[in-house]
């Protein structure tokens, strides 16, 4: 069979499809049966129609690649769209996607579900009674666009940009928006980080100077994971296959992990400390290494910042140090003298105190150490949300975690662990606004210097506190109401004009905080729309193209389509397209220097494109990629509009250990620690992957490297150049106590708890639900659709509970009502209850197949919420929707917790006591 005869089926076999010169895509089960159709034959795939069986109903279809949007993976997915009714009949995975690997979870396929939702928004909606009270009328994009627009515009006349604010969940692109707000001079960007991973964050930042590991699991030797990554955690498809690699290729799995999860029953040591308590038992592990000489010492005298730490040692008290009177400015420091600290600093971290706080056992913990020292430079971990995100001083728990990297050496290496921005390439734009030189209190309050991410959640308090006011508010891709804590707060805010004059809800489907909003503006789901992405899923760089599958179908039969609303359902539109449109009429003239951001360069004088903004990315900014694509008489755009990837660079190493080149060392000076400044400018770069930039000289230098053993090296981007074992930051800014690495027993720990309370371990994720992104996916819904408690079965059995029961949880500014769900998969005395759901409804417009219809009752300060009516069959569309067999939808929990910043990186700490 050849390719002249592209409508006839063709056999799958490897023999076979190679022998017509097309491309073998073998399955993870490396048979020799391909998984994925031939990439010469997505212009016109034939297969069997499985619905149609028994009878052999032929279907012809277009595959056209574009990137998941059901969490932060962004997995290569194809979409089979049919030749006959141009609609999409499925979604698949990928093969040419370099992080997927055509492989996906059940989330994927489920795009399907989301945009053939029957309870989707299809046209843009305008509040015509009070917000919150549930009325609405259908207006024009136009009118809604010149109204926007127009607020913005005078809002930045008057020199209230401060008052324009953008606050997105997942964000899905590579920073389009952010230079949109940029453009428009505002620093309004708004996040969920902080709800999210802000403590994680903040322990790598403080070791590496990025805030994300990258860990090559793959080639590892043993892996330690914290938490459930093979199924919830960041990257969970791209790194569950590479641990699964590893694991096949001879690596231990260590799992630490309350709760019995899908990663734990994978791993060779699962042990379920109790929450908060991993920090002991990592540092433990290091003393281990420490006391046993079993650390790369190499690696730590050149890479660790040791010699300003000795430098103030004097401020920790080390007995040896001061009795050897070391703490002379003056003396010239040694490194046997910080290793004789180090061991003297974390001798305290035994196994029995680890034992102690962990409640795991201490024989256990010291075989976890011992296999640990085995792995070498062949280290990989992981820690992003689980304790990092659930407890006060989470971030130490990822800081200790790195600590062993650091210890081993496995840093960049053949199955260590790399810095993120390493492994991730950000292509520049066409435009690149400056970024506005303002403060903007109402996202960095004062009082939370050190925060990495926004301070998201405290919101509504800091605007009732009078720090500002929102003249303009967009949510995209964000669900306050419901998934941040103290809902009650921000349904307050939202209702109160004087603090929020304009609220503007980008979104698909229907939501808690969508409710209150005066614009509803129909938003398309991953398929339908364009963005860029890169993710560090392992020690490579490469770049994932999000298209609207069904305008990249048209467009590759030769149809000019200017506009995707030309082929969305109703008049779903796009966020770039939008925010290009928005732009344009805040400064239809150009005369508040806005409009030469959203100005076409082929046609001055004219809106900017998406096809020509995404053109002159991949013509321009990603390295490699015009080779390739003239190799197949392509240009750049159609090459990522075929196959929705690219690969820039495999292998990309320690950047750290790279001698610094010659041209970028210019009237250069190095100071006491090492440090090299320049006066060189920084080379131009087309990947502008955010990557700190530590303080230059007095004399307006740059730091460009450090001096190690006489060498000028590139160096980590942390205030010292090197690995920051100890962290002057936040010695300077007045926490002494946390300088080094150490234990912080949190606000659950049981020296902070009355004798009757028990720690719940709240929001932990379902591998089949999205945030609150999974109302519309049907498939997902009927897997998972409520949230029990879960209670171990003796814990079950002191208080008479069964599975079933219904249970009341006390929280500090509330309560919810639950029922138990009695399983040995949970640590003894501890009770966790799933993210997801409890979503909830005022009306019947909304989720109908996993919200329940609910009323809100508010007298003074108190706030409640009742459920009238679950889940029930309904006439749609869809037939499915009268299969529904459900009812219970789970609880609401999130709005009877109370916030809880973590003072130093602003992590809202979800575990309740």
């Amino acid at each position: 069979m050849s390719l002249d005869e592209p409508n006839e089926r063709v056999g799958a076999n490897r023999e076979e499809t190679e022998s017509r010169g097309e491309t073998f895509y073998p399955g993870p089960s490396r048979s020799h049966l391909a998984a994925y159709p031939p990439k010469e034959r997505w212009d016109n795939w034939t297969e069997l129609d499985p619905q149609a069986w028994p009878r052999r109903k032929e279907r012809h279809y277009s595959l056209v690649p574009t990137t998941c949007f059901n969490c932060e993976s962004a997995c290569g997915l194809l979409a089979y769209i049919d030749k006959v009714t141009g609609e999409v009949q499925k979604f698949e995975g990928n093969p040419e996607h370099p992080g997927s690997r055509g492989r996906n979870c059940a989330k994927g396929p489920a795009t399907l579900n989301q945009i053939h939702d029957p309870d989707r928004i299809l046209y843009p909606l305008k509040r015509s009674g009070k917000r919150g009270e549930g009325k609405w009328e259908r207006i024009s994009w136009d009118a809604a666009l010149d109204d926007i627009a127009a607020r913005i515009r005078k809002a930045i006349v008057e020199d209230r940009r401060n008052e324009i604010m953008y606050h997105v969940g997942r964000p899905g692109e590579d920073g389009f928006t952010e230079r949109i707000l940029a453009a428009w001079g505002v620093d309004g960007h708004n996040s969920h980080t902080n709800i999210c991973s802000s403590g994680s964050r903040e322990g790598y930042q403080l070791w590496m100077g990025l805030d994300r590991p990258s860990p090559d699991h793959a080639n590892a030797k043993v892996i330690l994971l914290i938490s459930a990554h093979l199924e919830s955690g960041h990257y969970f498809n791209p790194h569950a296959q590479r641990v699964i690699d590893g694991k096949a290729n001879g690596a231990k799995l260590i799992v630490f992990d309350t709760r019995l999860s899908h990663t734990a029953t994978h791993a060779d040591y699962w042990v379920a400390p109790y929450p908060g308590s991993e920090g002991a038992m990592l540092l433990a592990i290091a003393n281990y290494l420490i006391q046993n000489n079993l650390y790369n010492r190499d690696f730590v005298r050149r890479w660790w910042n040791w010699e300003e730490y000795l430098e103030r040692s004097s401020e920790f008290r080390v007995s040896s140090f001061e009795e050897n009177g070391t703490n002379d400015e003056n003396r010239e420091y040694k490194f046997e003298d910080f290793e004789q600290i180090l061991k003297e600093l974390y001798c305290e971290y035994t196994f029995e105190f680890a034992a102690q706080e962990s409640g795991v056992e201490a024989r256990v913990i010291e075989e976890i150490a011992k296999l640990v020292a085995t792995a070498g430079t062949r280290f990989s971990s992981h820690n992003w949300r689980s304790v990092s995100s659930g407890v006060s001083g989470g971030w130490s728990v990822a800081r200790a975690l790195f600590m062993l990297n650091a210890l081993l050496g496995a840093i960049a290496t053949e199955g260590g662990v790399f810095p993120n921005a390493w492994n991730k390439f950000v292509p520049k734009p066409i435009y690149t606004p400056p970024h506005p030189r303002m403060w903007n209190e109402t996202t960095w309050p004062r009082e939370y210097p050190l925060s990495m991410n926004e301070m998201s959640f405290l919101l509504p308090h800091l605007l009732k506190d009078g720090r500002g006011k929102l003249d303009v508010y967009f949510t995209r891709v964000y669900n306050p109401v419901w998934t941040n804590p103290d809902g009650f707060s921000w349904i307050e805010m939202l209702t109160d004009p004087d603090l929020v004059g304009c609220y503007v809800a980008l979104t698909p489907t229907w939501n808690e905080t969508a409710y209150f909003a005066d614009y509803i503006l129909p938003m398309g789901h991953g398929s339908e729309r364009h963005d860029i992405h890169s993710y560090e899923t392992h020690d490579s760089q490469w770049l994932g193209f999000r298209q609207p599958v069904k305008k990249a179908d048209r467009q590759r039969a030769g149809e000019t389509i200017a506009d995707t609303r030309e082929v969305n359902p109703g008049e779903v539109w796009e966020e770039n397209e939008f925010w290009l449109e928005l732009t344009w009429r805040i400064d239809p003239n150009g005369d508040l220097g806005i409009r030469q951001y959203a100005e076409s360069k082929k046609n001055p004088g004219t809106r900017l494109g998406v096809d020509e903004y995404y053109e002159w990315i991949f013509d321009n900014s990603v390295p490699g990629l015009p080779e390739k694509a003239a190799a197949e008489e392509l240009t750049p755009l159609e090459f990522m509009r075929r196959y929705g990837a690219f690969e820039v660079k495999q292998k990309v190493g320690a950047i750290y250990d790279e001698p610094v080149g010659a041209e970028e060392l210019e009237d250069i000076r190095e100071d006491a620690r090492g440090r090299v400044f320049t006066r060189a400018a920084k080379p131009a770069s087309p990947n502008i992957v955010p990557v700190p930039s530590p303080d230059g000289d007095e004399d307006g230098r740059r730091l460009v490297g450090l001096k190690v053993d006489g060498e000028i090296k590139r160096g980590f981007p942390t205030p010292s150049g090197r690995l920051e074992f100890y962290s002057r930051t936040l010695s300077d800014w007045g926490w002494d106590e946390f300088a080094i690495p150490t234990y912080i027993k949190s606000h659950v720990h049981p020296d902070n708890l009355e004798e009757d309370q028990t720690i719940l371990i709240s929001t932990f994720r379902l591998p089949v639900q999205i945030h609150t992104r999974s109302a519309n996916a049907k498939w997902l819904d009927e897997i998972a659709h409520t949230n029990p408690l879960w209670i171990h079965t003796n814990h079950a059995a002191k208080l008479g509970v069964r599975t079933g029961d219904l249970l009341r949880v006390e929280t500090e500014i509330g309560h919810y009502v639950v029922r138990a769900w009695v399983t040995e998969g949970i640590r003894p005395g501890i009770v966790a209850c799933s993210h997801h759901m409890g979503r909830w409804k005022l009306s019947e417009q909304g989720q109908r197949q996993l919200m329940a219809t609910v009323k809100l009752d508010h007298e003074g300060t108190e706030w409640g919420l009742k459920r009238e009516k679950g889940a029930e069959p309904y006439e749609s569309s869809d037939p499915d929707t009268l299969r529904i067999w459900w009812s219970d939808v789970g609880v609401h929990q999130n709005m009877t917790f109370p916030v809880h910043p973590d003072p130093i990186s602003g992590m809202h700490c979800w575990h309740q006591a």
